[in-house]
């Protein structure tokens, strides 16, 4: 169960080039359920999602690299590709993506938790801006969908 908020931020965090962070490539081979192939540096799966938006299903199934390539390719819309750091906050891990093309300028930081409890009482940092955990324009996979 993947247990999720997100927020739109006001500003980047002080010396974000100090943390940890991942290269993300990732394409939809279905939106309705979410079934999405991705390259995390240089590992590679397949991930399953159920319906919901604070709370859904998560199944994750490895992949090797040619088996991503081949259905990449096969993927309908977008491609999603970002820039993903590791941010201590509290007892959390913030993951800030910064999107790239023909995403670039959108940044979204999101905070998973243990329960739905722990969800609903986080309180974010002031750099954070709009909770758009509900807002199903946030959701990468609608993002993949949109036209330019």
């Amino acid at each position: 169960m993947e247990i999720e908020r997100k927020f739109t931020i006001k500003k980047l965090p002080k010396n974000l080039e100090s943390y940890p962070f991942h290269i993300i490539e990732q394409a939809y081979l279905n939106t309705s359920p979410v079934i999405r192939v991705r390259r995390e540096d240089d590992r590679y799966y397949m991930t399953y999602k159920g319906s919901g938006m604070l709370a859904r299903e998560e199944y994750n199934l490895p992949l090797d690299a040619a088996s991503y390539e081949h259905l990449r390719d096969k993927a309908d819309g977008n491609i999603i590709a970002k820039q993903r750091y590791l941010i201590p906050y509290l007892s959390h891990t913030i993951e800030l993506d910064i999107f790239a093309e023909p995403f670039l300028g959108v940044i979204i930081a999101e905070v998973e938790f243990d329960s739905q409890e722990q969800a609903h009482t986080f309180i974010a940092p002031d750099w954070f801006d709009q909770d758009v955990t509900f807002d199903p324009a946030y959701h990468n996979s609608n993002m993949s969908r949109r036209k330019f």
